[in-house]
């Protein structure tokens, strides 16, 4: 992986010639979100969701531009992506999602880290290593509300509610999490709220977080204190039913390397899955599955697959997708629209990463967290 940082100009094309793809981050878009869902937010605080590696684009230069804007809570997966939070800003909040660990104790102290309790043993642990370190840093409990994933159950919940009367309680936070949240009038997302409404009332004084990025849309019955957005901060639509309110927020290309002159017949890629039905042209691109491009889009006879944007008119995808390379039908482009050495795009403005993920049977946040590792990344608005 190559990195390249540029500044927030219009540079509409941007490639190294040692990789084949190409991942720009608008910085500024992701900025931009944060701002978009806090005015929605408002008095609530917008934290912000930066788990596997801010979904892929980038932990620290992403956490370092939300922390500039004025982003006070973070949330991360583990010990280890905290501590990338930490070597960018020593002033803001980070809760770990996935709990207490016995085995690394003392880097919550030595950190200023919170963790995100989801068990009762979990609970034990934590408050066998405050009594010995005489750390008070102060830890949010998880409770499950209805995703039935981590999280104490609601009635061990209501037993706790008692602790809050010693000052020393240690609750920094009480949590939950919306399982269908994207789905306004699912019935376990009416269930949920009220849930967690009825904790609030046992856990008066202790700030409380339910909605993530859909939550949000979801209005005022599902804020509380703090919301927790991770997919709207990259562009994800948190309200798919509808148009996007989110910025798009990167850009995917692929140098084309070769075009090539088919005769009605001959088919494209392995196994042979997609037949020229007529002369067509061809253009292989230097992206694949390798560089975060599901092999699920393929375009074969039997399904019509993604697609890319060339010469500013979108062209199929055809045949499987290759670790390395994928061919495009630019038939219906002029003889001198598409050259080699020109750029195919897979993700951008007139393809957005919803319409993308779609094509591949998936969501967005499985295709931003797998593109990064091996394009050429060039960020802007550092």
């Amino acid at each position: 992986m190559t990195l390249t940082q540029t500044a927030p100009e219009p540079q509409r094309q941007l490639g190294d010639p040692e990789t084949g793809g190409t991942l720009i981050i608008d910085l500024n878009a992701i900025e931009e979100n944060f701002r978009t869902l806090t005015r929605l937010l408002v008095p609530s605080e917008c934290a912000a969701v930066v788990k596997a590696n801010a979904y892929g684009l980038g932990l620290e230069p992403v956490t370092a531009k939300l922390a500039k804007a004025g982003c006070r809570t973070f949330f991360v997966a583990d010990i280890a992506e905290a501590r990338r939070v930490r070597a960018c800003t020593h002033d803001v909040t980070v809760y770990v999602l996935n709990g207490f660990s016995p085995e690394a104790p003392a880097v919550f102290a030595e950190l200023n880290l919170h963790p995100v309790i989801n068990t009762l043993m979990e609970l034990a642990e934590w408050d066998a290593f405050v009594a010995t370190s005489g750390w008070r840093g102060g830890a949010a409990l998880h409770v499950d509300t209805g995703m039935n994933r981590l999280g104490i159950s609601v009635a061990e919940a209501g037993a706790l509610a008692s602790r809050l009367q010693n000052q020393t309680h240690g609750f920094t936070l009480l949590m939950s999490h919306l399982a269908c949240a994207e789905l306004p009038d699912h019935p376990l997302t009416a269930r949920q709220i009220r849930q967690f409404r009825e904790l609030r009332l046992l856990y008066q004084g202790l700030p409380a977080s339910l909605a993530n990025s859909s939550g949000i849309f979801l209005g005022e019955r599902a804020h509380f204190d703090m919301a927790r957005p991770g997919a709207a901060l990259y562009g994800i639509n948190p309200t798919p039913a509808g148009a996007n309110p989110m910025r798009n927020t990167v850009e995917l290309t692929g140098r084309i390397l070769q075009l090539r002159q088919l005769r009605q017949g001959e088919t494209v890629g392995y196994g042979g899955a997609w037949t020229a039905r007529r002369a067509s042209r061809i253009a292989v691109a230097s992206l694949g599955y390798a560089d975060g491009l599901l092999r699920s889009a393929s375009g074969t006879d039997a399904k019509r697959g993604g697609s890319a944007v060339i010469a500013g008119k979108r062209c199929p995808i055809a045949g499987n997708i290759s670790m390395d390379l994928v061919c495009i039908d630019v038939t219906e482009l002029g003889e001198d629209a598409v050259h080699r050495g020109d750029f195919a795009t897979f993700i951008g403005e007139q393809i957005p990463l919803d319409e993308v993920a779609e094509s591949a049977g998936t969501i967005g946040y499985e295709i931003l967290t797998r593109l990064a590792p091996r394009c050429h990344l060039v960020y802007r608005g550092i």
